[in-house]
């Protein structure tokens, strides 16, 4: 993550800028971060609509060429670690990266058919050079309930290409996310990135919960919908509380983010997030649910030194890690008094991103998880591996 002027001229790999939202000195601040670079592609991270729109148009005009691509977010994650109400842009040097961008609108409607078949074909067109890796970004309306079909969708016609992403955020409103790709603002839609790059890339996935003994079967629920209406043949909200020990009343985001729900799958425990208490007494969850799942309630662990221990596991220092940081993680953060030393190792280790509604990786949709992409260099001592 490079924001010295004098380096940015070729630089190896991705660039992260930062600038205040709503200052009159945003774009410029961007702009200079960003063209020497002589970007492929831009992911643009903004806490509102409009100035995904104002930003994402001058830059557009500012880049011919350069895929400009981004969404609303929870929070950002710049050269300054976590921030909020600012906007963050990465750029991906055209000499490292080529790009291409796909969006899959209509989310709702489930075109899974059609998904595969254009999918497949952007898959052919992005075969990677030898030396070169391919991967997927995605970004994707963080209020659709439809990130497990689409992931599942792009897992099988993709199987060959790593894909991790992130859900578009909407601070901790819930109401409206918005993507940016070719110019306009959409809903109900994701955006897929696939780029390839002489660049060495790993993943890292970091969810700071263990198993505890505790579990709970789903005994009703609305899949489509995301909810559970009982868990044990209770309501779902009263059981929850009970087995995590709280009145039903301090039922709160904070507090979901301290006790989530774990689904294993693949010998790995998945976090199955909760995002509110429904007016009938269910839950409402960040990722599907189905009747007969059985639930273990988990426990936190060190959210620092188990992301440290992650990033330092890495063959050498990153060029830049792009991540993908559930809101849910960062609200247990700041709740634990630990933003600084997040931020810290966050700069440390050239990390930069947004702060999402869910995550995938694997062809899986998954919360209160970091998910990261790390690019290093070869010439380094580092290697290809997704």
């Amino acid at each position: 993550m490079n924001t010295d002027p004098a380096a940015k001229e070729g630089a190896t790999g991705p660039v992260a800028v930062q600038a205040d939202h709503g200052g009159t000195d945003a774009v410029p601040t961007l702009l200079d971060g960003l063209r020497g670079t002589h970007p492929a592609l831009v992911l643009l991270f903004a806490p509102s609509d409009r100035a995904l729109a104002d930003i994402g148009r001058a830059l557009s005009d500012a880049l011919p060429g350069c895929i400009i691509a981004g969404c609303t977010s929870a929070g950002e994650i710049g050269p300054r670690g976590y921030a909020s109400d600012s906007v963050v842009a990465i750029g991906f040097p055209a000499r490292h990266f080529r790009a291409r961008s796909m969006v899959l609108q209509d989310l709702h409607a489930l075109h899974v058919a059609d998904w595969m078949g254009r999918l497949r074909g952007l898959g052919r067109e992005v075969a990677p050079a030898p030396g070169r890796t391919a991967f997927g970004l995605l970004l994707v309306d963080g209020l659709s309930a439809r990130e497990d079909m689409l992931v599942a969708a792009l897992d099988a016609a993709l199987p060959a290409v790593p894909v991790l992403g992130g859900s578009a955020g909407d601070g901790l409103d819930f109401r409206r996310t918005t993507l940016l790709a070719d110019g306009a603002l959409l809903g109900d839609a994701a955006v897929l990135l696939l780029l390839d790059t002489d660049l060495a890339i790993h993943q890292v996935t970091f969810a700071h919960f263990s198993p505890t003994a505790t579990r709970a079967v789903v005994t009703a629920a609305i899949p489509e919908r995301r909810h559970i209406l009982e868990l044990n043949a209770e309501p779902a909200a009263q059981e929850y509380a009970r087995l995590t020990g709280l009145s039903r009343d301090a039922l709160t985001p904070v507090e979901f983010a301290r006790h989530p729900l774990l689904l294993r799958m693949g010998g790995r425990h998945h976090v199955r997030a909760i995002s509110a208490v429904t007016a009938d007494d269910g839950l409402a969850l960040m990722s599907s649910i189905d009747t007969g799942t059985v639930l273990t309630l988990g426990r936190p662990d060190d959210m620092i030194q188990g992301l440290a221990d992650a990033l330092d596991a890495l063959p050498q220092p990153p060029l830049m890690v792009l991540a993908f940081d559930c809101i849910l993680r960062r609200l247990a953060v700041e709740r634990a008094g630990l933003s600084d030393r997040m931020s810290a190792l966050f700069r440390r280790h050239a990390v930069a991103g947004f702060n999402t509604y869910g995550e995938q990786h694997s062809g899986m949709h998954v919360n209160q998880t970091f998910v990261g992409l790390a690019f290093l260099d070869p010439a380094a001592g580092g290697h290809h591996a997704a």
